[in-house]
């Protein structure tokens, strides 16, 4: 296949244009497009395009780890009840099968690649223990989370990127924006499929034509859409947005799942404060330090994600505090600094202690649990357009995700994608794409409006669109919204492409796609909350958009 499809470049001299052949295009370069091109055939000619520098997007800063039935005590069983009472009625159940029965394997390959996982101190190779350390965060019935201290996604990313830098088939593009995916009938062709996409390089600021029968996005998801978010720069939901523009289904965009601790301080810019610290007995308390999650959970901090925001959220508002606590200064400070090196240090540097005081913590934006509607095998309603990771919307996490789900379904679903690919034949066909026109658009000077739009968009979507929704809210976001893709759509039919330009109009793309969602949800589901629906209906349902019942 290599050999009949190679990779070859052709360069246009008249528009200064570069187009490029590949046998598979990887959009995003997180655990989900690392793993994703380091599965694919050596003899395949493969372009991995990355935003930023190849390791940069959200997995680097996991630190909590991954979920995975590795050790005796647990069972299948038990981690797909688990995910399934997250989920609150909506996962999808075979996705949650799929994904945990697959879950060894996923991290048996992990260390076979080098990730560094933190060892068991009390495994001695003559009992039934794992031999690395596993913890527990909230919702899980067992302690099945492995990790690298509390850096695991730093530690699978530069992993995965080592090898990936050593694979000769492999051709990384660094700091290329994705653009718009090409199909068929963008092109007036009948059949159904994909041909390619636009890619900007921000470089030499030129949009470059890549060929492709094969993409596979996995940008990650949106939380860049709020004002407080734990992620960073780049999740502005461009896969999203691109799947959506090619005539993908979206599903349950409506549920944004809100990491309960980030630091509070101004000058940490997003640090999450993982799980894993009440996991291991961190408490939540007020300033007067009285524990308050015991009045809204039996579990109390070990509480879903979605029931502690709203606990934080609630406690908050109802005293007007810009915060709450996280203290777990009664470990031993050897075992604070031990589990949580990473933690320890951040908030040192802005004098906080934690072995001797709480950390000061709020709720932020943290993960999409919907995206691009795709199945066991990573497939989209369009031929040749797979998603993996966040900006999948696969049925495993529901209404809500389970804690350190997330770069385990990355790997599970960039295998089963990559496996569908192999198995499929393509037509080894040249599919000529039109040059990027540049004759009718002129640099911009209203870099203003950009930065203006892009902070209006992200307040207006904390205030109506957060942990606590109304119809009246969503109503106002809407009409926002529209108003603002109105102004984006004349700046950017009339001026040059920029990279804030493209991320502002996935931005607020995807936005309106998480305004229509929660508006067609009439009930409190997960980590969607209207206080004009308070109850859960009693068979929900996923909430599925068409670009064709909008046109």
């Amino acid at each position: 296949m290599g050999n009949l499809y190679s990779f070859f470049i052709l360069y246009n001299l008249a528009n200064r244009m570069i187009q490029k052949q590949f046998d598979a295009i990887i959009l995003g370069s997180g655990a989900a497009g690392l793993t994703a091109a380091l599965l694919m055939p050596r003899d395949w000619q493969i372009a991995l395009i990355s935003k930023s520098a190849l390791i940069s997007g959200s997995t680097q800063w996991a630190q909590g780890g991954i979920a995975a039935v590795l050790d005796h005590s647990d069972s299948i069983e038990d981690h797909i009840n688990d995910t399934l009472n997250a989920g609150a009625g909506l996962c999808d159940k075979e996705a949650v099968k799929f994904t945990v029965e697959n879950s060894s394997a996923a991290i048996e390959w992990l260390i076979s690649q080098g990730v560094p996982f933190t060892a068991n101190p009390t495994y001695d190779g003559a009992n039934q223990e794992y031999p690395f350390h596993l913890t527990r965060e909230g919702g899980h019935s067992h302690r099945r989370i492995i990790h690298a201290a509390d850096a695991t996604g730093q530690a699978v990313s530069e992993t995965l990127a080592y090898q990936v830098k050593a694979r000769p088939n492999i051709s990384i593009f660094e700091h290329y924006t994705g653009v718009d995916i090409v199909t068929n009938q963008k092109l007036g062709i009948s059949k159904a499929g994909v041909v390619g996409l636009y890619a900007f390089d921000q470089k030499s600021e030129k949009v470059v034509t890549f060929h492709s029968e094969r993409i596979l996005l996995a940008t990650g998801g949106a939380s860049k859409a709020y004002l407080y978010t734990s992620n960073t720069d780049g999740t502005s939901g461009d896969g999203i947005a691109m799947a959506w523009r090619a005539g993908c289904e979206i599903a349950n965009m409506e549920f944004n799942q809100f990491h309960p601790t980030c630091l509070y301080h101004p000058k940490a810019k997003s640090f999450l404060i993982s799980e894993a610290v009440r996991g291991e007995g961190g408490k939540l308390t007020l300033p007067n330090g009285q524990p308050f999650m015991h009045l809204f959970d039996k579990r109390n901090e070990l509480a879903p994600r979605d029931i502690v925001a709203r606990a934080i959220d609630h406690e908050m508002k109802r005293l007007g505090l810009d915060h709450v606590f996280l203290d777990i200064s009664h470990k031993e400070p050897e075992f604070i600094q031990e589990h949580f090196p990473t933690i320890y240090s951040r908030c040192l540097r802005y004098g906080i202690d934690i072995t001797r005081e709480p950390i000061p913590v709020v709720p932020a934006a943290h993960y999409t649990c919907g995206g691009i509607q795709s199945d066991l095998n990573g497939c989209t309603n369009i031929p040749g357009i797979y998603a993996a990771g966040e900006c999948a919307h696969t049925g495993l996490h529901g209404a809500n995700r389970l804690a350190s789900n997330s770069i385990l379904e990355c790997l599970v679903f960039a295998k089963s994608a990559v496996e569908h690919m192999k198995s499929q034949t393509i037509s080894n066909n040249f599919t000529e794409i039109p040059d990027w026109d540049t004759t009718l658009v002129t640099p911009s000077n209203e870099g203003v409006a950009i930065s203006h739009n892009w902070d209006e968009v992200r307040r207006f979507m904390w205030d109506y669109v957060g942990i606590v929704r109304s119809d009246k809210r969503l109503q106002r976001a809407l009409k926002r919204v529209l108003l603002i893709q109105e102004e984006i759509a004349e700046h950017y039919n009339a001026h040059n492409v920029t990279s804030d330009q493209l991320e502002l109009r996935n931005l607020v793309m995807v936005s309106e796609l998480m305004i229509r969602c929660a508006l067609r949800r009439k009930e409190s589901i997960g980590l969607h909350f209207n206080q004009d629906y308070p109850e859960r209906s009693e068979h929900p349902k996923n909430t599925i958009l068409r670009l064709s019942d909008s046109q």
